[in-house]
């Protein structure tokens, strides 16, 4: 496992791929359907496209050799990467960083500008309240803790520039757990429509992108799992047709421990650095990348239900939100939303 997918993989497993609804017929006339699968970031890929006259074996090849190259970029778990290299720097050491570096950093500092609840320097406190590599504490982090932590992260000690990436506080660590999976996505996404190949689904841990038709003309038919379905059962709660799009949904109710009684999710709130406590348990967010559809996710996830609503609504974003009540599940459509339901 890496921490690509130790914070975030599970949960994005909230969104399911319904066999049923994605399964192709078969092409009658010219595209053969082809169905590659494997493993990367600490989790699994599964890509289905269709497409006349190619070597799926040689079209995974490049595929595996383009997330072996992003993993080694951006993992945690791997000692000499581009994102441990960056994060063992001292304060105000600039360093080179690659596009695909570049790439995540940027976007994931744009969301957390716009949003304030996703902030890829969280890796530290993640590792706190140990939903990191590190074990789960056997007892709450003190206030003087917390708030030595909340002060030494931030997005604003970050500085991005055309020579590179640097820090202003020496400590300071990234973790792109929130971002790296749909950058993957849409790495793969742009090498399938460098070959001409239009019709396909990427998925990697749970989060989507998907563009064309099925055989036949089909929409692709996406299910978003109900989040108070019994322990080890999967139930469909929606189904939406996402159109060209990033799928990314996030959650905190699958990632948790109890201690002293009280229950810790792994969402964290970094403005005041504890476990999110309110009733919003789900959240599915399309956008055309999949990156920032990750990064929204758990963002939105973050705020609440009244913040995601108001965000989803003044950004014109396609939202789908699901919240506990005492009455059941309570759900959310933003407006951009309903066209794909």
């Amino acid at each position: 496992m890496n921490r690509l997918s130790t914070v975030k993989g599970v949960v994005a497993l909230f969104l399911i791929i319904s066999t049923l609804l994605i399964t192709g017929c078969g092409n009658s006339q010219h595209n053969e359907e082809a169905y590659l699968e494997g493993k990367t970031m600490g989790t699994t890929y599964h890509i289905k496209f269709y497409a006349e006259q190619v070597d799926p074996q040689a079209i995974q090849a490049e595929i595996d050799a383009v997330l072996v190259d992003i993993n080694q970029s951006m993992s945690t778990y791997i000692e000499d990467s581009e994102i441990n290299t960056f994060n063992r720097l001292d304060a105000n050491e600039v360093m080179p960083i690659s596009d695909d570096f570049r790439a995540v950093i940027s976007e994931s500092m744009r969301i957390g500008n716009s949003t304030k609840t996703l902030d890829v320097t969280m890796g530290p406190l993640i590792d706190l309240w140990g939903f990191g590599p590190d074990k789960k504490p056997t007892k709450r982090p003190t206030d003087e803790a917390l708030a030595n932590m909340v002060s030494n992260i931030g997005i604003d000690k970050l500085v991005l520039n055309e020579q590179g990436l640097a820090k202003t506080v020496a400590d300071l660590e990234l973790s792109f757990s929130a971002t790296a999976k749909g950058y993957g996505i849409d790495k793969v996404a742009e090498l399938l429509q460098s070959k001409g190949i239009t019709d396909y689904m990427v998925e990697i841990g749970g989060e989507l992108r998907i563009a064309g038709t099925k055989p036949d003309n089909q929409a692709w038919r996406i299910a978003i799992e109900q989040p108070d379905a019994n322990p080890g059962e999967r139930k469909v709660h929606r189904v939406l047709t996402p159109g060209n799009n990033g799928i990314a949904t996030s959650g905190d109710y699958r990632i948790f421990y109890t201690m002293d009684g009280e229950t810790y999710t792994h969402l964290i709130d970094p403005m005041t650095g504890m476990p999110i406590k309110h009733d919003l348990v789900s959240v599915t967010v399309l956008h055309p990348s999949a990156m920032t559809a990750d990064g929204l996710a758990t963002a939105l996830t973050v705020m609440g239900m009244e913040g995601a609503q108001r965000y989803a609504e003044q950004h014109d974003l396609p939202v789908y939100l699901i919240a506990k009540s005492a009455q059941g599940l309570v759900t959310y459509s933003s407006p951009a939303f309903k066209p794909y339901l």
